[in-house]
């Protein structure tokens, strides 16, 4: 009964989200943003929906319940979907799911953002283990991670790239390098 219901929260969540990062992706178009990235997006968004099925699946197949580590592993969760929070509400506006890059654009340096680059990637990565150790579904957790890890290794490139083409990026990162 916990999994259902933690995951109809999760999936809540998700669709809120999604919600969010098309308010916010209409606001960024009309101030000029564009997208970059999009042909990996299709692929991004499958594994993600892939995952919560995978993840589905295999606890009820499996039907090993809830871990012995249960209580540690949903606290760190609830920290998890914290981050995920600050994330979303320091870079307001600037949000989503897509890499949308409005140029001439200062960097959002604020919240977690001001202590690493991709607080919200790391997020994901928390959570496609997170939930699945939960539940003790250990092929999820570990298929999902590696898939994740795959799909992060181009994403980021291409987000990074795009952000030292059109905003102060690189000036923000250097001087945060300087400074250490």
């Amino acid at each position: 009964m916990i999994f259902y219901l933690i995951m109809m929260l999760v999936i809540l969540q998700r669709l809120t989200e999604i919600v969010i990062a098309k308010r916010n992706e209409r606001w960024m178009r009309s101030q000029g943003a564009y997208e970059v990235g999009a042909s990996h997006y299709p692929y991004m968004v499958t594994m993600h929906i892939s995952f919560f099925l995978f993840l589905m699946i295999e606890v009820v197949t499996n039907n090993n319940g809830v871990s012995p580590l249960f209580p540690l592993f949903f606290i760190l969760f609830l920290a998890v979907q914290a981050l995920r929070i600050w994330c979303i509400r320091s870079l307001g506006n600037f949000w989503n799911t897509k890499i949308l890059i409005l140029p001439d654009t200062q960097v959002v340096r604020k919240g977690p953002y001001a202590y690493m680059r991709h607080p919200n990637y790391a997020v994901v990565c928390l959570e496609i283990l997170l939930l699945p150790l939960m539940f003790q579904a250990y092929f999820t957790a570990f298929c999902f991670t590696l898939l994740n890890i795959t799909m992060l290794s181009v994403r980021i490139p291409i987000e990074e790239q795009a952000l030292r083409d059109a905003t102060n990026y690189n000036h923000v990162f250097q001087k945060k390098i300087s400074e250490s």
